[in-house]
């Protein structure tokens, strides 16, 4: 059941295209007014549901709640661009450089393209 990485690729994509109409000139009120330190206690909630998902063992919870969580940290990667802070490319390269750089053994010899 795995997506290749260009399906997970669209997907994504789709996502921070859904938040960036929620959070545009005609999207949804609620949403636009959302801050990064407003969604700290949503985030808090949605991996602590997470946590217990995993805890039950429920397959479908934890597809869920990931989703949930994926959710906000791609609502948050919007705000702080459009904020001008960075990209989400930007978090993306970060953290693949971190990944590649702490798994040496894994890596050697790849960086970041």
């Amino acid at each position: 059941m795995e997506d290749s990485p260009t399906d997970s690729q669209k997907d994504f994509s789709q996502l921070l295209c859904i938040i960036e109409q929620l959070r545009g000139e005609q999207g949804c009120p609620w949403d636009r007014k959302q801050t990064p330190q407003t969604l700290k206690r949503y985030l808090l909630e949605e991996c602590q549901e997470l946590i217990e998902a995993i805890d039950a063992q429920q397959r479908e919870g934890i597809c869920e709640e990931i989703g949930d969580v994926l959710f906000l940290l791609g609502f948050l990667i919007s705000i702080y661009a459009e904020q001008g802070h960075f990209s989400a490319s930007d978090t993306f390269h970060g953290i693949i450089s971190k990944m590649i750089r702490r798994h040496p053994h894994v890596f050697a010899g790849q960086s970041v393209s």
